[in-house]
């Protein structure tokens, strides 16, 4: 059992997953690393910290989910992580354990002590990523329960297929995916302003909201495919930027794009005209 769990830590030494982890989890150990000067002294020592990590904590004799999440949440507080653990269930392999930190999966053996910080579960058999299928499973919503007062709302052709959409006005993959959206058959486009980029960004969406009910999706249209700035509001006009902020929070939404369907799944990032057509049909109810 030693083995199988310490050899996808030995992979961490190379350069290639070194800079692979460090992008991926540093921002969560950042108030740990942050007062140490250069990002290589920082990336060592997270490296450091994610090799030694679960080996340092003591074993214990029983296995079950609490102690899988004692001897997680002690290392994660050794290693001073702004994170929680959020869930602890058992995985199709015998004495492993999924572990789930905000939106993130990892895995630790039954005993506490030998985990795996950055990797996917995959059934060999049926090439079936689970760890991913996981994933999404843990950040579907409600799709009934977005406030669509909030959102923009576009109807093209029928309107029979309905999706959601986070952006920010000054978002390239942003700029990219409505180009799509706008070509894309009998579809209706609920668009959540999420200005998270600057506060130019917010700037820009609360003079779109101001534009109007009429006029706010052309607005928008206009604003994120070709860089035409709104009028400026008028200072006794008020915008719902935190509540869309605070929206987005509550979600989860940790970029732009992020687009939701109405069978609750989400994809963040952009995605091309061929993918977003598939994920739309996928993700839509049939007939």
């Amino acid at each position: 059992m030693k083995r199988l769990f310490t050899r996808p830590l030995t992979r961490l030494f190379t350069p290639l997953f070194k800079r692979l982890l460090w992008r991926r989890f540093g921002p969560l150990f950042g108030p740990l690393f942050g007062r140490l000067p250069g990002n290589t002294q920082r990336s060592k020592l997270f490296l450091s910290g994610l090799t030694v990590g679960l080996s340092l904590l003591t074993p214990l004799a029983h296995a079950n989910p609490d102690v899988v999440r004692a001897a997680v949440e002690s290392w994660l507080k050794t290693m001073k992580a702004p994170v929680t653990v959020d869930g602890v269930q058992k995985t199709p392999i015998a004495g492993l354990y999924e572990v789930r930190l905000g939106s993130e999966l990892i895995y630790v053996e039954d005993k506490g002590r030998y985990g795996l910080i950055d990797g996917r579960l995959v059934d060999l058999k049926s090439n079936r990523n689970i760890t991913q299928e996981r994933i999404d499973e843990l950040m579907r919503i409600n799709f009934a329960d977005l406030p669509l007062e909030l959102a923009l709302k576009q109807v093209n052709g029928t309107g029979k297929r309905v999706l959601a959409v986070f952006e920010d006005p000054r978002c390239p993959h942003c700029r990219n995916l409505r180009r799509e959206l706008m070509k894309l058959e009998n579809a209706t486009i609920y668009t959540f302003p999420y200005p998270i980029l600057s506060q130019e960004s917010e700037d820009k969406s609360r003079a779109v909201w101001c534009g109007g009910p009429s006029d706010r999706m052309k607005l928008w249209n206009d604003l994120v495919l070709e860089g035409k700035s709104p009028e400026e509001p008028k200072a006794s006009c008020e915008a719902p930027i935190a509540r869309l902020l605070e929206l987005g929070r509550k979600l989860k939404v940790s970029g732009t794009p992020t687009i939701f369907f109405s069978n609750g799944r989400r994809i963040p990032g952009g995605l091309s005209g061929d993918r977003l057509r598939q994920a739309v049909e996928e993700n839509s109810p049939k007939g």
